[in-house]
Parts: C-alpha cells; sequence; structure tokens
C-alpha cells in the first residue's frame, strides 16, 4: 500500500477535534476506501498542551498557521479557522504552495470562493468543502455529483439550526422568541451574539454555495436577499398552525426565465411537507430536479463528529484524486470553470409567491372590505382570512389574510395602501409562502 496522506490542522477546536477523532477511530476503514491511510502529521491550536480525547502523540502542534501551511511533508491542509480574512490569506499560501485544501468555512467560499478556486485551478490543487453546508449531510456531493445528470429547478433547506431549534419550540411549547433565545444560547447552540444565525447570514452563506453548484453560476453572497426569524411572534405560529401551515425559516433558490432567486426569510410552508416535519437543529435540504423529482437531504447540520464526519469525507475524495489529472477531477462549482453561466439574481421585488398577512383592524363594519379592495386594485386574490374575535371587548381584532401568488412589488404597493386606512393600527406582518410540491 501507498504510503499515508499527511493531513495539517488549523484549528483544533470542536470541528477539529472531531476531525481528528474521526480519522483515528475508523483509520482502517478510511484506509480500505481511499486506497492509503490518511493520518493528521500538523496541527495548529491556540493552546497546545491541552489534553484531548484523541492521541497527539504523532501529531506536531504547533501555535503558528505558516508552520503547517508550509511544511514540505504536509500534502492536505484543513481549514477550521472561521472568517474570511485569515482564513482567505492562509487558504492561499497553501493553494500557492501546492497544498489540497478541505474547509468547513462557509463564510469564506461565500464571500472569496470565485478567487480561491480560480487560483486553485492554476495550481491543480483541489478545494473541498463538502462540510461547508449541512454539516455531516452530504449535499454537496449529492447536488455536484449524484445529480449531475438532472436539470435542478428549485432548492430549498432547513440550513441552519439555531433558527430552526427557535421556531420548533415556539410551536410545540408556545414560548416567546425571546425566550427560546436565551435557552438556545445556555443550550450552546446560539453564540453570545446570535446574529449570523438570527438574521439569516449563516443561512445565506450556505444557499450562496447552493446556488452555485445547482445552476452553475458564480458565487454571489451580496445579492443573497436575508430576512431573519427575529419579528416572528407566538401569534404567527398559533395562526399558521390554525391554517394547516408551519413556519419555517428557509434557504431558497429557483430558476425562472428571468433569472435566479437566491432568498433566505421565515416561511409558511403546509404541516404535510416533508420540510415542516424537520424539527429541533436538525437540516435538511429539498431538492427539486427533472429526472429524479424530489429528493431531502436530512441530518446533523452541526457537532464535532457530523462536521468531522464531512471533513473526513473530503479527505478521502482528495486522497483519491491527488494521481488524477486536474483536468479530469469533479469542477468545484458541479460545472466545468469554462461553462459557468452569470444568469442575472433577482431582487425580491420581483419574485412571485403566495403570502400570509397579520393586521390589527379596528373592529368596526367596512374596514376589511376596504382592505379587501385594495387587494383586489392590486389584482391580489385571497385564498383564506381569518378575523379573530375582539380580546375582552378591546376595539381592534387580529386579521390574518392568504393570498394567491403575487409578484412581491405589488404586494408592496398594498400594504403600504392598507397601512394608510383609518382603520389599521400599526405595521402589518408578512410572512411568505411556498407550495414545496413540484
Amino acid at each position: 500500500m501507498l504510503e499515508p496522506v499527511k493531513v495539517g490542522v488549523l484549528g483544533l477546536g470542536t470541528v477539529g477535534g472531531g476531525t481528528v477523532h474521526v480519522l483515528q477511530r475508523n483509520a482502517k476503514e478510511i484506509a480500505r476506501r481511499a486506497g492509503r491511510g490518511i493520518v493528521v502529521s500538523h496541527a495548529c491550536a491556540k493552546e497546545i498542551n491541552q489534553t484531548h480525547p484523541y492521541s497527539v502523540d504523532d501529531i506536531v502542534l504547533t501555535e503558528q498557521l505558516t508552520d503547517v501551511v508550509n511544511h514540505p511533508q504536509v500534502d492536505i491542509v484543513v481549514e477550521l479557522l472561521g472568517g474570511t480574512t485569515i482564513a482567505r490569506d492562509i487558504t492561499l499560501q497553501a493553494i500557492a504552495n501546492g497544498k489540497h485544501v478541505v474547509t468547513a468555512n462557509k463564510a469564506l467560499i461565500a464571500a472569496h470562493g470565485n478567487e480561491i478556486f480560480a487560483a486553485a485551478q492554476e495550481k491543480g490543487v483541489v478545494i473541498a468543502f463538502e462540510a461547508a453546508v449541512g454539516g455531516g449531510i452530504p449535499v454537496i456531493k449529492a447536488v455536484r455529483e449524484g445529480l449531475a445528470g438532472n436539470q435542478i429547478d428549485w432548492v430549498a433547506g432547513i440550513i441552519n439550526g439555531t433558527s430552526n431549534f427557535i421556531l420548533t419550540e415556539m410551536r410545540e411549547k408556545g414560548s416567546e422568541f425571546s425566550d427560546v433565545l436565551a435557552q438556545a444560547q445556555q443550550l450552546g447552540y446560539a453564540e453570545k451574539d446570535p446574529t449570523f444565525d438570527i438574521e439569516g447570514i449563516d443561512a445565506a452563506h450556505k444557499l450562496t454555495i447552493l446556488a452555485s453548484i445547482a445552476f452553475g453560476i458564480p458565487l454571489q453572497f451580496d445579492k443573497v436577499y436575508k430576512e431573519g426569524i427575529t419579528k416572528i411572534t407566538q401569534e404567527d405560529v398559533q395562526y399558521a398552525e390554525e391554517l394547516g401551515y408551519r413556519i419555517k425559516h428557509l434557504g431558497i433558490t429557483q430558476r425562472s426565465e428571468k433569472g435566479v432567486e437566491v432568498r433566505v426569510h421565515p416561511t409558511l410552508i403546509s404541516n404535510k411537507c416533508l420540510l415542516a416535519n424537520v424539527e429541533g437543529v436538525m437540516n435538511a435540504v429539498l431538492v427539486e430536479s427533472d429526472a429524479l423529482g424530489q429528493s431531502l437531504y436530512y441530518g446533523a447540520g452541526a457537532g464535532a463528529l457530523p462536521t468531522g464526519s464531512a471533513i473526513v469525507a473530503d479527505l478521502v475524495d482528495v486522497t483519491r484524486t491527488l494521481t488524477t489529472d486536474p483536468g479530469n477531477r469533479v469542477p468545484h462549482l458541479a460545472f466545468q470553470q469554462n461553462a459557468l453561466v452569470d444568469l442575472p439574481i433577482l431582487p425580491i421585488e420581483d419574485i412571485e409567491t403566495a403570502y400570509y398577512l397579520r393586521m390589527t383592524a379596528l373592529d368596526k363594519l367596512g374596514v376589511l372590505a376596504k382592505v379587501t379592495q385594495i387587494l383586489s386594485e392590486q389584482q391580489i386574490s385571497i385564498e383564506a382570512i381569518i378575523q379573530k374575535e375582539p380580546l375582552c371587548g378591546a376595539p381592534h381584532v387580529s386579521v390574518v389574510i392568504l393570498t394567491h401568488k403575487v409578484v412581491e412589488k405589488q404586494l408592496n404597493q398594498a400594504i403600504q395602501a392598507i397601512e394608510n386606512l383609518e382603520g389599521i393600527t400599526g405595521e402589518i406582518t408578512r410572512i411568505r409562502l411556498e407550495i414545496l410540491d413540484g
């Protein structure tokens, strides 16, 4: 058997530790699959003297990143630094040194992937990033390789476990958003600053990558529409349930004749839909393609061993390609480098979907008639309408309306006109509604 491939790991935190753990625990099985052993020979860690639940006896530990990426014995660099500045520089340095790179850094790929892949192409090395989307779920490989014979129509996914946990707890336990967020932080599901998760930035990084490999377009994180879950109330969760829907924080990318939609936002989906039943911190991606139809990829979206599993799978893939001519390898973004098409990314105003609208109206004859008249004037048809009973003689009531499909800019005009009505108080809550039935 050939000499083992030597790996240098940048960062021995949760994911780095999980990667070393999986490599050591399943060493024989991995060697059988890869055709040779894969060992961690070097690692960079903030604290090199701490104890680990795996062996570091044969690993050269250092506090300097360059000691790993410049070492002549290291064949593959595993980048687990997070962020986009140092990670970008060190990844480009590894490429310049002729080393293959495996990364779990979705922000790095979404923001600098075009530059990194071009540099890798020129140098004849591979950048593998399965762990960047969906933790341990092999969704990148599925879309890029397993569905290579299909035209992909759309991808919709729960790709942030923190947001999914919060919405699940709000629905199952009747808790308010702020209480569940505090609970998620205590459990370690949410960071001290949870902005990336609850405002949709983390999901947008992942969706950028999925859109690119689904449709063969360059990575364009800056054009993704992002909306978080901070405005979702217990009222909305309950009304959605009454109407036969659940609210999920989805990343959706879809191709049409006009261009490509890439959007992250809270979404009402039928409670019979596969995605509606993905609970807690789990992730799931639903793909609609022309030959296969719908396929669902479900599993743990984070954690030491699940993410380590995806990184090791990439290490096996890279090991298999070490002797392959660079021109015959699987393209980084599924399509050959010279075949990427810069299709227009549609602004959110141009997308067409159905909507859930919740408003506070004066409990007075004629107010609701004026609301429906405005919707009619904007050619927006109503699928369902609920008017709740006023609480304890209060002068206002909650009104919930489900619309049929409409272009968002038309709805914006209708909402503005309704909010200006004398009998309507405050802002209208708007949540997009998707029928994910293919």
